[in-house]
């Protein structure tokens, strides 16, 4: 197919309009439910107080704020694609912003500016005059326009999610976990919450001893996923893709949005998994074995995840017959060491090796090491 042949196709797809809204019209359609931003997406996107107070700043001179991107669901109302953290601001700020539970967050206060150090301490509207705008000033905020790009209901469903991981890969500092994230609550809420709790399992979180910088980024989710993916998956779907960030995110979205999916049966599993694997190994589960030392150390590897975490999880059952004693911690302790020593394994976890070499070899070895 030529390119412009592909262009045109593709354009079918896509139905979009646009026009400038007024900051009042956009608290209107919030405040009667017409806008989803998606409060779920809070802990995912964080401004500081400097960067809020900029954007109200822009908005009381007059300097143009880009455009947001909302999707137009069925039922009418427009979900949030881009733009979440500029109105969640501007909500927040006039006092109205919700949480996941219908809880109003307590209205923001600025903080002084290069151009506008008188910002500081100033609210939306408060019984301290000295430290509110006046009634003209919050009139011409709310008579301040943004642009507002709509894809309309009838574009390709997939064409919204594609639009959101466009936009929010661009310049943001959301890991790929916290983007997951976003798009899973956009496809299918309850999925998210299931994936949410395997990632806060304790004896996962005691296997994998992850710093908090990498908790925070949700890390823990995205090894929860891996794991959900590799046990589950043919390893020869990963061709055609260059990326493994953008094969786990199909994945996850074809599981996301199954109805055959089982999510009770792949949660036990996850459980009785890291059950055993906390017994056994514990935080020595996913490190380097060192056989000068005779000890386990470092910190937490990838690889060890791919092969001992998979190939136990896909033979718990023949391994869940077994009492858990001395000999049974001391048989896979020589199980996971042996995978220090195997050719196989070595050669494939530099950090040279491409994903689409690594997993096909790793996986499957250790599914073959961990066969009770």
């Amino acid at each position: 197919m030529l390119l412009q042949d592909e262009i045109d196709e593709k354009a079918k797809e896509i139905y979009t309009d646009g026009y400038p809204m007024s900051i009042g019209e956009l608290i209107s359609l919030y405040k009667d439910n017409e806008l989803d931003i998606h409060p779920e997406f809070q802990r995912f996107f964080r401004w500081t107080p400097l960067q809020k107070t900029k954007l109200i700043e822009s908005i009381l001179l007059g300097i143009p704020i880009p455009p947001i991107f909302v999707s137009q669901r069925e039922d009418g109302v427009w979900d949030v694609v881009d733009g979440l953290q500029r109105l969640s601001t501007i909500f927040e700020f006039v006092g109205i912003l919700k949480d996941e539970n219908n809880n109003i967050f307590p209205p923001s206060r600025l903080i002084k500016t290069k151009y506008l150090p008188s910002l500081e301490g100033k609210m939306w509207e408060s019984s301290d005059a000295e430290n509110s705008l006046t009634s003209s000033q919050r009139l011409e905020f709310k008579r301040e326009k943004i642009g507002v790009q709509i894809v309309k209901k009838e574009s390709d469903p997939n064409i919204k999610y594609e639009l959101f991981q466009r936009l929010n890969t661009l310049g943001t500092k959301l890991s790929d976990q916290e983007l997951r994230n976003c798009l899973l609550i956009m496809i299918n809420k309850d999925f998210y919450y299931w994936l949410y709790d395997l990632g806060a399992y304790e004896p996962f979180l005691n296997c994998i001893g992850l710093s908090e910088k990498s908790i925070s980024e949700q890390y823990n989710l995205e090894l929860a996923l891996r794991f959900i993916i590799f046990k589950n998956v043919d390893i020869r779907d990963m061709k055609g893709f260059i990326f493994l960030a953008e094969f786990i995110t199909e994945k996850m979205t074809e599981f996301a949005e199954s109805s055959t999916f089982d999510k009770e049966k792949e949660k036990q599993i996850f459980k009785d998994t890291f059950d055993f694997l906390d017994k056994t190994l514990s935080d020595d589960a996913f490190k380097r074995y060192n056989f000068e030392r005779n000890r386990f150390e470092g910190k937490f590897l990838l690889s060890s995840f791919e092969a001992i975490g998979i190939g136990v999880g896909s033979n718990i059952d023949e391994w869940n017959k077994r009492t858990i004693d001395e000999n049974l911690k001391e048989e896979v302790k020589n199980r996971a060491k042996s995978l220090w020593s195997d050719r196989n394994y070595l050669d494939y976890i530099g950090s040279g090796s491409n994903f689409n070499t690594r997993i096909p070899v790793i996986v499957p070895l250790g599914k073959k090491i961990f066969k009770p």
